[in-house]
């Protein structure tokens, strides 16, 4: 019976490491987005998300990913790339989104559009959605 308590123990240990190698890229990977649903109050899972650079005068694109069943990329900045100062523009494809659910909406896409100045640091954004208005935000 004493080995129970150091069984169970180690057995939560390799559970966290484990949880912990999982995020492992993700938690270096230096942008990351989350939609919630303000009508419903949940999370939104199928939201297409583009990331673009500004380049000299135009957008290029960099990533694109679609939002889990949590709401959340958690690794939208494309792996193996550089992450450069600069103007960046997330494009949340609402419509899109909206359209598969048979919902209508105004914005058909909404993008936001940040300046990155510390290479070294996390940058979350966050959207706040509902169907005819939107909120967004630097995260952690």
């Amino acid at each position: 019976m004493k080995l129970l308590p150091a069984v169970v123990l180690a057995s939560a240990t390799l559970s966290s490491l484990a949880a912990v190698a999982a995020d492992a890229p993700a938690a270096k990977n230096p942008l990351s987005v989350h939609v919630l649903n303000l009508q419903t109050g949940v999370p939104t899972a199928g939201v297409n998300v583009e990331l673009e650079q500004k380049q000299q005068d135009k957008w290029v694109k960099l990533a694109s990913g679609t939002t889990d069943q949590n709401g959340r990329i958690s690794a939208l900045y494309p792996a193996g790339k550089t992450f450069a100062e600069g103007d960046y523009k997330v494009v949340f494809k609402t419509g899109e989104y909206y359209q598969k659910v048979k919902q209508e909406t105004f914005f058909p896409e909404i993008p936001v559009i940040f300046h990155v100045a510390k290479t070294d640091q996390h940058y979350h954004i966050p959207l706040l959605l509902s169907q005819y208005g939107y909120s967004t935000y630097r995260g952690n």
